[in-house]
């Protein structure tokens, strides 16, 4: 019996490998701005909590080593898009001075291995795109986004610049729903959609309830790109998707105002993902840059030895 229930389960699992492998990879990850995992643990979040599994996660390298890197915005989503820390991809700050281009963010990696995969970008700041990821660029790889969706912060005609930063809040809205619209119809293979109000309403209030009320609408906001997502699969059950969620640091302990340092709080950050295949790296509090060779992972990237060396990460998705 046991001979016979060995081999059915052995049968069982190739079938399943082999029906993940014919499906057609596709990549979402979402950074939502600034929420400590401590705040997000107390608030009701239905709708990430829909995704999947939901584990605490951390940034800022190594405290006082070569790779400590500091816990503010760009910094985290570099590391994020690149698998490195800022000792390699060179950005300290959210001026972004001189990013490093040499070690490749995930767009390129996607162009590199197929030219003919589609990328998206969904953004409150354009600086994701046209900085970071560096779009249009040679030294970072030319032109590697096919859809964007950005710049809208500085068109104050349309959304005038106000103290509580409620128009971050709006263009979030608008960001997520053209994010969803566009996922379900189009069905990019790698998209970013990048939400900033939850970090305004942190430096302006902290640990508050106009905070927590931002991120119940953070909440929703996932939860429109998820349902997306989930109706795309339901129309192409070809397409195997993964969905990551996260965020890009904590905040300080006193009031929960600021970030930058290497506190635990503003080092503690956390991840959700839908993917079945988490090993135990994920429940093990995974690092930022190992987002990227998770994603890579459920990809099926092939990525230069020379790129690849560089990652401090590693995927917490089963090779």
């Amino acid at each position: 019996m046991k001979t016979w229930f060995t081999i059915f389960l052995a049968l069982t699992l190739l079938s399943f490998s082999a029906c993940t492998r014919d499906r057609v990879p596709k990549a979402i990850f979402i950074i939502v701005d600034g929420i400590p995992a401590d705040v997000l643990e107390r608030v009701s979040t239905p709708h990430l909590d829909s995704i999947g599994s939901y584990t605490r996660a951390w940034v800022g390298g190594e405290a006082g080593g070569e790779t400590e890197t500091p816990t503010i915005s760009a910094v985290s989503y570099n590391s994020l898009i690149t698998g490195t820390w800022a000792n390699k991809h060179n950005v300290w700050g959210n001026e972004i001075k001189a990013p490093d281009y040499r070690y490749w963010d995930m767009f390129r990696i996607a162009k590199n291995h197929d030219p003919a995969q589609k990328t998206a970008i969904f953004s409150t700041w354009l600086h994701n795109r046209t900085k970071l990821v560096g779009d249009g660029i040679s030294g970072a790889g030319g032109k590697k986004i096919d859809y964007a969706f950005d710049g809208f912060e500085l068109d104050e005609d349309r959304f005038p610049h106000d103290e509580q930063k409620h128009y971050l809040r709006d263009i979030d809205e608008l960001v997520s729903k053209e994010a969803a619209r566009y996922l379900e119809t189009e069905g990019p293979d790698l998209s970013w959609v990048y939400l900033e109000f939850t970090d305004a309403v942190g430096h302006q209030y902290g640990d508050s309830p106009e905070q927590i009320a931002a991120i119940e609408l953070m909440d929703k906001q996932v939860g429109r790109i998820w349902q997306a997502i989930r109706q795309r699969r339901q129309q192409s059950p070809g397409e195997d998707w993964l969905i990551v969620v996260t965020t890009d640091h904590g905040r300080t302990a006193d009031d929960g105002k600021g970030h930058g340092g290497q506190s635990e709080r503003e080092r503690t950050i956390w991840i959700v993902s839908n993917s079945n295949r988490l090993n135990s790296r994920f429940e093990a509090s995974p690092a930022i840059v190992d987002i990227l060779p998770s994603i890579a992972t459920h990809m099926n990237w092939q990525i230069p030895d020379h790129i690849q060396a560089e990652f401090d990460g590693l995927s917490f998705i089963d090779p």
